[in-house]
Formats: structure tokens, C-alpha cells, sequence
């Protein structure tokens, strides 16, 4: 391969990497179920942006990434990302014509089906159902993509990832 076929490879991964460590920290109780799904909102918008670049191997490899760093059940982030990523696929066409607050508005709604894959597997897996807080989660997501899609653009844009 040639030189300029590797330029900007390593935007993907490590915004990716960085989702995930935001994914991780350590929140006050308080804020503990408004954390905004960082590492579904980069896959999303990865697979928007790039959709040959990034798509449903991506989805599944930080799904396992992150299942592994939450001691969730092995595979249920894999299996949510993998579901929301191809829907943004089926949708990426239409999904880029949109402006950013009609992007957040389904951003808000693959994001609640993230959530209710999850919690579906965790009420599968034993655990408690627990009441409509959980999809909280997906109004920050949909507010946080207001400040990740330009962020995210600008990287692509400035690093030429294509």
C-alpha cells in the first residue's frame, strides 16, 4: 500500500478509545444515569460519515472493547452497536441531509434502541428491571451530538480521513 492510502488510519481508532475512556470515568451519583452514550455516538457517526470505513466489524469489535471494560455480559454492547449501527447504514443517505438537530432526533432514537437492548440482556441476564431512567441516557446522547458532530467533522476534515 502505498503511503497516502495510511493517512489519517488512526483518527477512527483513537476517537473510538477516547469514547471509551469517557465511558468509564467516574461520574458523581447524581449524573450516574445521564451519562451520554459516548462510544454509540462515534460508531454512529462514523458509520454516517464513512460508512466503508466504518460499519458493523467496527461496531462489533468496540462492542467487545467495551463489554469487556464494563464486566458486562460479553457481547450485549457488541449486540446494541451492531443493531443501531446497521439501521444509521440503512439510513446514512437520508440521515446526512438532515440538519444537526434533525440528526439528534434520530440520534435519540437508535440510542433508546441501544438502551433497550441493553437493558432487555441485563433483565435476561438477572438482573432487576429497573424504571424509564435508563433511557435518560439517550437525551444526553441526543444533546451531546450537537457538540460531537462538528468536533468529530473537523478531525475527519483536518486530518483527511477519507
Amino acid at each position: 500500500m502505498a503511503v497516502d492510502e495510511w493517512h489519517g488510519y488512526w483518527v477512527i481508532p483513537s476517537t473510538l478509545f477516547v469514547a471509551m475512556v469517557l465511558a468509564v470515568l467516574p461520574l458523581p451519583v447524581v449524573l450516574q444515569h445521564w451519562r451520554p452514550e459516548w462510544l454509540a455516538l462515534v460508531v454512529l457517526y462514523w458509520a454516517i460519515a464513512l460508512p466503508h470505513r466504518a460499519g458493523v466489524f467496527t461496531a462489533l469489535i468496540a462492542g467487545l472493547c467495551m463489554d469487556v471494560l464494563e464486566g458486562a455480559l460479553l457481547g450485549q454492547n457488541a449486540l446494541a452497536l451492531i443493531v443501531i449501527t446497521v439501521l444509521a447504514l440503512l439510513l446514512y443517505q437520508r440521515i446526512r441531509l438532515f440538519t444537526p438537530v434533525q440528526q439528534s432526533a434520530v440520534v435519540f432514537i437508535l440510542i433508546g434502541i441501544h438502551q433497550l437492548l441493553c437493558q432487555w440482556l441485563q433483565t435476561l441476564e438477572g438482573a432487576g428491571a429497573r424504571e424509564l431512567t435508563f433511557l435518560l441516557p439517550a437525551l444526553t446522547s441526543a444533546a451531546c451530538w450537537l457538540l460531537v458532530l462538528p468536533l468529530l467533522r473537523g478531525l475527519r476534515r483536518t486530518f483527511q480521513v477519507t
